[in-house]
């Protein structure tokens, strides 16, 4: 049995579990528990989209484990909220336990979790699925795919992965490994689609370095890359490019001094100079450093953030610098960074992206890398997987094109069986769960809801005393939030909500007068009624009747 729960129809939020035996004795494996990231123009104050885990829950006593892909927050971002609910084993290679464990540690009140620290390339049990990890070129270091072996059949989850012969940092994708599982016999491959839509080969991150080099060495004043903190290995590019420059490497952002500090323990910063923390920047020459900075996707509080708005209390930028993103826009995204963007032009600062040059590449694969990793496993089976509509169809046309015998595009909360036949045969709970503030709410609760109302058309609130025979006692009392102060006409628009308030409550009849709740729900429809007339909104409208 194989059901996603989140990853699939959008890019993010990853969960999928695999089951094992009939539906009396059915044990479950947890692949992947990951977040998405919420526009704010969608969702007013939500920070982050979870998978809602209910169905996991229920199954709590059935679930064997969870495996971890890869340290990526659309892949592990959801741990520290969700374990709790579950408290089920986890396994990961070393450089994702220690990331997750340095996450847990830098947010106040998160709970312990214990991980397995499972070996690269390892193979291991848990309870009774067969499980060998397959290491996958990647944007991150340790990107493992799941060979996932049951007396059904073998499957092969890949994960997030790309065909990279080059990649800096890491072991390339294992080609012998999937090759003998396409030998052995691959009942179905489980994939990523983000690139389904491109054709060739995502370049190399050997590449990039080339670029990012001459560059750096070109620039004459200070120059800031930033990217993603977790891109290790363009981390070590920028550092390489940076000592041939002969220039120093800051950090500045407590995400990437976070990573910094990982990627040294673990191994993968070996043999590079020793980074200078962000109070040393104003002491170097400017041809002789290079910022390494967080804030690629625009976010608020992040160093080049703080930078473009000049607001930054150690580093600061001037004309006839370089800044380089050497990273994707992150689709939702592209307003705060043309903010960073513009900012920074503003300040005379030249900024590269690549729109111009071969800053950043994608991790994960193309057409053709897609159509060899199909070569390779020869499966009998394609389930699209990590991706929107448009990469699920097309990942689906190009297996049915290279020969793939049966492919099968599903949704999040299919439940399907992989073998005897491939079919969907039941719906599980799947949804999603809004993180706002320190609270975990359901995606249908009222409360964003009513938010995005109040961001729209604003909020009137009225507030009424009678007495026991529905007379009232005083004034009522009025309070407009968000509202226009004046109509067309020039005429106040409180002044008319405050007359049509008056006029409701003479013309009800004595009967309804002294029935709070019928007085507040003809007040509440009037006051709409009337704003939308002179303003063309309907506003929310909340009506507190005190009888004394």
């Amino acid at each position: 049995m194989f059901a996603p729960l989140g990853g699939v129809g959008e890019i993010g939020m990853n969960l999928s579990i695999y089951g094992l035996g009939d539906e009396r004795r059915r044990q479950w494996l947890a692949v992947d528990l990951g977040v998405s990231f919420a526009a704010e123009e969608h969702l007013p104050g939500v920070d982050l989209i979870l998978p809602d885990i209910r169905y996991l829950v229920e199954e709590r006593k059935n679930l064997a484990g969870l495996v971890l892909t890869h340290a990526h927050e659309d892949h592990y971002g959801a741990i520290i909220e969700l374990w709790p609910k579950l408290k089920l084993p986890i396994y990961a290679t070393p450089f994702t336990a220690a990331l997750l464990e340095a996450k847990r540690r830098s947010e106040p009140g998160a709970p312990e979790i214990p991980v397995n620290i499972v070996a690269l390339g390892s193979r291991f049990n848990i309870g009774p699925f067969d499980i060998e990890l397959v290491s996958m070129a990647h944007s991150i270091p340790e990107s493992n795919a799941l060979i996932i072996r049951t007396p059904c059949g073998n499957v092969l989850h890949t994960g997030d992965w790309k065909i990279d012969p080059t990649p800096i940092l890491g072991d390339v994708t294992d080609e012998k490994k999937l090759r003998a599982l396409g030998q052995q016999g691959c009942l179905a491959l489980i994939g990523d689609s983000t690139n389904a839509v491109r054709d060739g080969r995502s370049p190399s991150e050997a590449d990039v370095g080339k670029t990012i080099t001459e560059l750096v060495k070109a620039a004459r004043g200070r120059v800031a890359v930033t990217t993603f903190a977790s891109n290790v290995a363009r981390l070590r590019t920028v550092a390489m490019a940076a000592q041939a420059a002969e220039r120093e490497v800051v950090v500045v952002g407590r995400a990437m001094e976070r990573v910094v500090q990982i990627a040294r323990e673990t191994g993968y910063l070996e043999g590079v100079p020793a980074f200078r923390p962000a109070d040393a920047y104003g002491y170097l020459p400017p041809n002789k450093v290079v910022a390494l900075c967080t804030g690629s996707q625009g976010e608020p509080r992040a160093a080049l953030s703080r930078i473009a708005a000049d607001e930054h209390p150690e580093v600061t930028l001037s004309r006839g610098d370089t800044v380089i993103f050497s990273a994707r826009t992150i689709p939702g995204n592209e307003k705060e960074v043309g903010r960073v963007l513009n900012g920074l032009i503003e300040q005379g600062i030249e900024v590269i992206t690549d729109r111009t040059h071969l800053v950043h590449v994608s991790g994960h694969p193309r057409r053709a890398e897609l159509a060899e990793l199909i070569s390779w496993v020869k499966p009998r089976i394609v389930i699209p997987v990590h991706g929107e509509a448009l990469h699920l169809s097309e990942h689906a046309k190009l297996a049915r094109s290279c020969g793939v015998p049966e492919v099968l595009q599903c949704r999040n909360g299919d439940l399907v069986r992989l073998a005897p036949d491939l079919r969907i045969i039941d719906e599980v709970p799947a949804g999603r769960l809004y993180k706002d503030g320190s609270l975990l709410v359901p995606a249908e609760a009222r409360t964003v809801a009513d938010r995005k109302r109040l961001s729209f058309a604003g909020c009137v609130s009225v507030a009424l005393a009678l007495d026991g025979k529905g007379v009232l006692l005083a004034d009522p009392e009025l309070d407009l939030i968000g509202i226009p102060e004046r109509d067309r006409d020039g005429e106040s628009i409180e002044d008319a909500v405050y007359d049509i308030v008056l006029d409701t409550v003479e013309q009800l009849p004595r009967g309804k007068k002294r029935d709070a709740d019928a007085v507040a729900e003809a007040v509440r429809r009037a006051v709409r009624a009337a704003v939308a007339q002179r303003w063309g909104k309907k506003p929310m409208c909340h009506v507190h009747v005190l009888t004394v």
